[in-house]
C-alpha cells in the first residue's frame, strides 16, 4: 500500500531521532544514514494503518538493522587497516541528537563512542536507548525482544564497562578552549616539557588513517611518549605538506561535544583531533585522518560559521 502524505510526515518527523540513534550505535554517519534509509524502505513496504505506534515500530526496525550491521562491522574491522576510530561530528551537526543532560552529552562524546566498541551489540543498544534517549526498560525490552529484567541487567553491565574506561567530567567551554590553546602553543613550541605538564600521566594518543593516511596502529601511551609524538606531529616538514597537499589552517572547535582541533585545507577538513580533557589534564588525543570519515565534517564545516584560524600548520 502506497504511503500517504501523513505516513511520510510521520517518518520525516522521526528521522532526526532515528539518525541520532543509528550514529551512536554504529559510530559512522554514513552507515547511520544507510540504516535510516533502509528503515524508510521497510516503512514504505509495511501496512502503516496496522501499526499502532509508528515511532516504536520505526525504532525497533532501525535498532535491529543496526544490530545486524554491528555484527558484520566487527568482522570488517578485524581486517581494517590500522586503528579504527568513530567518525567525528562537528558542532551543530543534527546527527549529534539531544544534548540536554550530562548523560546525553556523554553518550555521544568521542571518548564514549570509542569505549562502546568494547560492548556487545545488545549492550550497546541498551546503553544508547536508555542513557541517551531515556527509553524505559519496558520499551527497550520490546525493541530487542528480551525481558525487562534482562534489559536492566544489560544496561548496568554496559554502563559499568563504559565507566571503567572513563571518568565523567564536565568542564565549561571557556576553560576547555583555554586548555586547547595552551595545548597547541605547547605542541608547536618544539619542546616536550610544556606538553608533558598539560597531559595526564597515563595520557594516550591514537590515530585512524584507514590505510590511506599514515597512522600508527599502536597507541602512544604515557605523557612523555604522547608529548614526543605531538611535538613531531606539529613540526614543519616538507613531507607532511606533500602528503596533505599544502599547509592546512588550524582551528579550535568542538567535535561530539568535546574540544577538538580541526585542520582545514582549501575548505576540506583533513584532520580532526578530539581531546579528552579532565581536571587532571588532557587524557587522550584521538586523531581522525581517514578522508572517508571526514566527508560529513567537511560539509558541516562549509555550512557553519567559524572564526579565523589559530595558525597555519606544517
Amino acid at each position: 500500500m502506497p504511503l500517504t502524505a501523513n505516513d511520510v510526515d510521520r517518518f520525516v518527523a522521526s528521522r532526526p531521532r532515528l539518525e541520532a540513534i543509528a550514529y551512536r550505535l554504529l559510530g559512522s554517519a554514513a552507515e547511520a544514514e544507510d540504516a535510516v534509509q533502509e528503515t524508510f524502505l521497510r516503512w514504505q513496504a509495511a501496512d502503516a494503518e496496522r501499526i499502532e505506534v509508528p515511532e516504536a515500530w520505526l525504532t525497533k526496525v532501525l535498532t535491529n538493522l543496526c544490530l545486524n550491521q554491528l555484527d558484520s562491522a566487527r568482522a570488517r574491522r578485524e581486517t581494517y587497516v590500522g586503528r579504527w576510530l568513530p567518525e567525528p561530528l562537528l558542532a551543530g551537526d543534527p546527527m549529534l541528537g539531544p544534548a540536554d543532560t550530562a548523560e546525553q552529552r556523554e553518550s555521544v562524546s568521542y571518548a564514549v563512542l570509542t569505549l562502546m566498541e568494547r560492548l556487545s551489540p545488545n549492550e550497546r543498544a541498551v546503553y544508547v536507548l536508555r542513557e541517551a534517549f531515556d527509553y524505559p526498560h519496558r520499551e527497550i525490552a520490546e525493541i530487542l525482544d528480551i525481558t525487562e529484567a534482562a534489559s536492566q541487567q544489560i544496561f548496568h553491565r554496559a554502563r559499568k564497562h563504559v565507566a571503567d574506561g572513563r571518568s565523567r567530567t564536565e568542564i565549561d567551554e571557556a576553560a576547555a578552549r583555554r586548555i586547547v590553546e595552551e595545548f597547541l602553543a605547547a605542541a608547536t613550541s618544539g619542546r616536550t616539557e610544556p606538553l608533558v605538564r598539560l597531559l595526564t600521566e597515563d595520557a594516550i594518543a591514537v590515530g585512524d588513517g584507514g590505510g590511506k593516511i599514515p597512522a600508527r596502529v599502536k597507541a602512544f601511551e604515557g605523557a612523555v611518549a604522547v608529548a614526543t609524538f605531538l611535538r613531531g606531529l606539529f613540526k614543519p616538514a616538507e613531507a607532511k605538506r606533500a602528503m596533505v597537499g599544502g599547509r592546512p589552517e588550524i582551528h579550535i572547535t568542538t567535535a561530539n561535544g568535546d574540544p577538538a582541533v580541526v585542520a582545514v585545507l582549501d575548505g576540506r577538513v583533513v584532520a580532526v583531533m578530539c581531546l579528552e580533557i579532565t581536571p587532571e589534564g588532557v587524557a587522550a588525543c584521538r586523531n581522525q585522518v581517514n578522508p572517508d570519515k571526514l566527508v560529513r565534517a567537511t560539509a558541516q564545516w562549509a555550512a557553519a560559521e567559524h572564526g579565523e584560524p589559530l595558525f597555519t600548520a606544517l
